[in-house]
């Protein structure tokens, strides 16, 4: 299974046979193998999307889409900043989760939002 590596990164697979990688998936999402070799990732991505939810919870929250530079995009929550100050073209990084969502996948930005975006 992966997981946020403990001191950073992120741990992914790639497809032996198309050299697609992907994060948590069984099969080759474009050419269906099984046979995926495990690698490593230094987790600095980009955020391609981001979104507030109010989705079961009483919070908002962030959800966004980053894209790695090894070359798949995947949904999660980004932390570090109030959800609606979260923009696209951020980098951020992976942090390891505790709590009842263990296990998820969280980030937090880099460096936090500039003064001004907060109004």
């Amino acid at each position: 299974m992966q997981t946020v590596h403990e001191k950073a990164g992120l741990n992914y697979h790639r497809c032996r046979w198309c050299g697609t990688a992907s994060f948590r998936r069984l099969l080759c999402p474009v050419c269906a193998s099984s046979d995926l070799k495990p690698e490593h990732s230094a987790g600095l991505g980009v955020v391609v999307r981001s979104g507030v939810v109010h989705r079961y919870t009483e919070a908002a929250r962030n959800e966004s889409l980053v894209r790695l530079p090894e070359g798949f995009v995947f949904r999660c929550r980004v932390v570090g900043a109030a959800p609606h100050l979260v923009s696209v073209g951020a980098q951020v990084r992976p942090v390891a989760g505790d709590g009842p969502e263990a296990g998820e996948v969280v980030f937090e930005l880099c460096e936090p939002p500039r003064r001004d975006d907060w109004f």
